[in-house]
């Protein structure tokens, strides 16, 4: 039975039946909620950290009567017991909650009302009898048993994690992968968790094993230490690292002396948990793999005859100028000679240089030759920008390659290749080596294959440089654009983006008021030397001048790219500062650290193969849930759900990175330089955050901090082993 408050100690105890939840914090647990307390059955406010509790639950909770200024009076708890409910009531809140997957109110209702008090005795015990109650069959019954098991092995993997941070979306991604072993493997091979389960890393790891006992010197945390950090240079962009670097980044996570950790590189290696690609270098096996089959599949198609038809090349070039109603430049003409004529090809050059003339003109004569032609990008925006300009169907990578979630891989390879004689990849320089990997596999030795890309740009957010390194390699024939065609009317901002290539490190004219500023322009500086300054300007120009006097709408049509995430001009503040700026009355529902609001701007941060929404994609929140934690997002014009524990593969996306901006295009690009920045202030950021925009720039920020970034042309260098297995490959 329910409990009055009691004391004892100088501490105040309340039990009660969990009502509703109000609020609950993914991340840490926090919980404000109400509990229907002693015979009479009352509502108490409490408020505290009680992971993974259920409405229904009935808990016994420790702590103090406080008084809040506008809710009240509440119990706020620092510790807490819960049980499983024991009233017919209790139960069919628990159940109707939503807890268990088939079970919604009405079949709680249904189930209860038929066996009352011994219900979830009887779906832990006799699930069986489930197929007594009218309208529930075999299937729904076998679902209610295995969700029903499935949440209790939660709860108790939850219990014992919860002194560890592991959120409750991470415990449930343990359960679903390890099952019923959840706990043991926790508590017997607490690294493996770090390799095999995505969002748990080795720390997480490595705090479970400390406490456990597992040795600070032991070769499994060693181990676990060194592929971490391998994972950590990956991260950086590198598929490589020597000795030395390895060493110093392992010694660097584990604080212990680099001789235990030099024994355990090589034992590494000799287990192939490590490949040793040259001597005293090392790749992980997955890594070394992509590459080898990037090399290989280059190799073979360069190597493979052609399977396109006849082609009088010079006449199929003067066919598609006249086509166009204009003749091509030398440099563009030979972009085309050279896509037709080579296997393999690369077309690199900056915005106005003409890859879209030549892309347009070699899909046109493509098509009347009847090929069969794939057109594909990295990302979604990209991909629709491409087939916008080219004329011709095109998608992304992973729907082209056809991701299967079920099998977790791309269904398209060397068995089962693509469909296709020339295949056109556009975004480049966005290709890290394992993506590179798949799409080659899939593509047969005798089809074409032209690379489009800016190499001036960022290289890809994962590990590699494969348009850089291609280039580099000597070994595939590159087109260069260098040559602006810049017609009437066109934008000041392919001029300006030119200027920063050229290493010219004076930005244009700064204002230090926006309304100062003269709109007829494409590039614009505000300048504001403190942070502070810095966010008020972006505030005014995104709220109130650019909606005001260019009428454009802010949220769609105005995208704000920041150098970093932290400090106050960075990414999580720009958000906050935006969101209250021009959303500040949406349903408002925080999931874990984060708060979205209806009508906010989000950005999906990793592939969702079964929403079919992909990491890059920009959406609006048209729904907000607030007592299921669940949210609804509009991808122009499509809507997707999102679940409680979906909902962390979202972002604010008022602002963003630069390097997430890569392979989209926006109206109005608004972007913060600031000293602050000084980590990230290279040459290649501030051209590919100046890129993005279609039609007008904004810099904010210190033209002191536009020019160190101008002046840094020393990006940090990748180290790679695709070039040397790539000239192996060609040599063989």
């Amino acid at each position: 039975m329910s409990q009055q408050p009691t004391t004892a100690n100088d501490k105040s105890f309340l039990e009660g039946v969990l009502e509703r939840i109000t609020f609950y914090n993914e991340e840490n647990g926090f919980l404000i909620g109400k509990l229907r307390c002693g015979e009479d059955q009352r509502e108490v406010a409490a408020v505290g950290k009680a992971p993974n509790v259920q409405c229904g639950e009935t808990l016994r909770l420790e702590g103090s009567w406080t008084t809040h200024p506008k809710h009240g009076k509440q119990f706020t708890f620092e510790k807490y017991e819960t049980k499983l409910p024991a009233s017919a009531y209790g139960i069919k809140k628990y159940l109707g909650s939503g807890l268990v997957h088939g079970i919604g109110k009405t079949y709680a209702k249904k189930i209860v009302d038929f066996f009352g008090a011994d219900t979830l005795r009887i779906i832990s015990e006799e699930s069986a009898r489930l197929l007594e109650i009218p309208g529930i069959g075999r299937k729904r019954a076998n679902s209610i048993k295995d969700a029903w098991e499935e949440q209790k092995t939660v709860r108790e993997v939850m219990m014992f994690l919860q002194t560890y941070g592991v959120t409750d979306a991470l415990c449930l991604r343990l359960v679903r992968k390890y099952g019923n072993e959840a706990k043991t493997i926790l508590e017997t091979e607490p690294y493996r968790i770090a390799r095999e389960v995505k969002g748990i890393g080795f720390k997480t790891a490595d705090r479970i094993a400390l406490n456990l006992g597992v040795s600070t010197n032991g070769p499994e945390r060693i181990d676990a230490g060194i592929l971490h950090s391998m994972e950590e240079l990956e991260g950086d962009g590198h598929t490589c690292a020597d000795r030395e670097a390895l060493t110093d980044q392992s010694v660097g996570v584990l604080e212990v002396h680099p001789e235990e950790v030099a024994a355990r590189v090589d034992a590494l290696r000799d287990g192939a948990d490590l490949v040793e690609c040259e001597t005293d270098v090392f790749q992980l096996p997955t890594t070394a793999r992509a590459e080898q089959i990037v090399a290989k599949c280059l190799g073979k198609a360069l190597s493979s005859p052609s399977c396109l038809p006849a082609i009088l090349v010079d006449k199929a070039v003067e066919w598609a100028q006249e086509k166009a109603g204009f003749g091509f430049a030398a440099e563009q003409a030979d972009g085309i000679r050279s896509a037709l004529h080579s296997k393999v090809s690369i077309l690199t050059g900056g915005p106005g240089t003409g890859k879209t003339t030549i892309l347009r003109a070699l899909v046109s004569i493509l098509k009347a030759k009847k090929t069969r032609i794939q057109l594909t990008a990295p990302t979604g925006r990209a991909s629709r920008r491409m087939a916008e300009s080219a004329g011709h169907f095109s998608q992304t990578v992973h729907r082209l390659l056809k991701f299967d979630p079920s099998a977790g891989g791309f269904t398209m390879n060397e068995q089962a290749p693509l469909p296709c004689d020339f295949v056109v990849m556009d975004e480049a320089s966005m290709l890290d080596v394992r993506l590179a990997a798949a799409l080659l596999r899939a593509i047969p030795p005798q089809a074409h294959l032209l690379l489009v890309g800016d190499a001036d740009q960022l290289p890809s957010v994962g590990a590699g440089n494969v348009l850089k390194d291609l280039i580099d390699s000597g070994l595939i024939p590159v087109t260069r654009l260098q040559v602006t065609f810049r017609q009437k009317g066109d934008s000041g901002i392919v001029g300006t983006a030119h200027g920063i290539l050229a290493g010219q490190g004076s930005p244009p004219d700064p204002v230090d008021d926006p309304e100062m500023l003269d709109l007829s322009k494409d590039v614009h500086f505000v300048r504001a030397l403190e942070p502070d300054a810095c966010i008020d300007a972006l505030r005014r120009l995104c709220r109130d001048l650019l909606p005001g006097k260019l009428k454009v709408d802010p949220v769609r049509e105005v995208q704000v790219l920041a150098p970093m995430h932290r400090g106050i001009a960075g990414i999580a503040n720009l958000n906050d500062v935006l969101r209250e700026g021009l959303n500040p009355d949406g349903a408002t529902h925080v999931f874990g650290q984060t708060l979205f609001r209806e009508g906010d701007k989000v950005i999906q941060t990793r592939n969702n193969y079964d929403k079919d929404v992909f990491n890059g994609d920009l959406g609006a929140i048209s729904g907000v849930n607030t007592m299921e934690g669940s949210v609804e997002v509009d991808f122009e014009g499509r809507v997707v759900s999102y679940e409680r524990l979906e909902v962390a593969d979202l972002q604010p996306a008022y602002a963003i990175s630069v390097h997430k901006s890569q392979g989209s295009e926006y109206p109005i690009v608004v972007f913060p330089l600031m000293k602050q920045h000084y980590m990230m202030l290279q040459r290649n950021l501030v051209y590919t955050g100046l890129t993005r925009a279609k039609k007008k720039v904004f810099f904010v920020g210190d033209p002191a901090a536009y020019a160190m970034a101008i002046r840094n042309d020393k990006t940090l260098a990748r180290r790679t082993d695709l070039i040397r297995k790539l000239r192996l490959a060609t040599s063989a």
